[in-house]
């Protein structure tokens, strides 16, 4: 039996993080959900510094890009040049519907881009089609 997705969701709304922690937590394959609330926070956990040296390897990063301190695409940019980090599944999810927004997540190389509905049951909806993808895709070992 495969262990739990590991998700490192970097998140700042509260709301938002609570309908992803209730959607990903009722499903039947179970995510370890680790949650930082900025674009700081996260690249400490992912460099496994300060409150974080005991982090575990994410398998999978999902994102908002604009978050406080430090951008999700600045996040991105940061993982991709870390070889240790550069293969981790980076998803963006955002408010945004900009064209140019999508555009710049593929670019440095985001592996999915997902625009939250307004509609919080459909928003729940785009969490389940996200968490059960890359619970089947995994990422290929190291």
């Amino acid at each position: 039996m495969e262990p739990p997705l590991r998700i490192l969701l970097v998140e700042d709304n509260y709301n938002d993080v609570e309908i992803i922690r209730r959607v990903l937590e009722t499903g039947n394959e179970k995510p370890e959900i680790y949650h930082t609330r900025d674009g700081a926070e996260a690249i400490d956990f992912l460099q496994r510094q300060g409150q974080y040296e005991e982090a575990p390897r994410p398998d999978i990063v999902i994102s908002c890009l604009n978050l406080l301190k430090i951008s999700g695409l600045e996040i991105l940019a940061r993982m991709k040049k870390d070889p240790k980090l550069q293969r981790v599944p980076f998803i963006v999810l955002t408010y945004s519907e900009r064209e140019g927004d999508m555009v710049q997540a593929y670019a440095a190389g985001a592996s999915g881009f997902f625009t939250k509905p307004i509609d919080a049951k459909e928003f729940e909806e785009t969490v389940r089609i996200v968490h059960a993808y890359w619970n089947e895709a995994r990422k290929a070992p190291d």
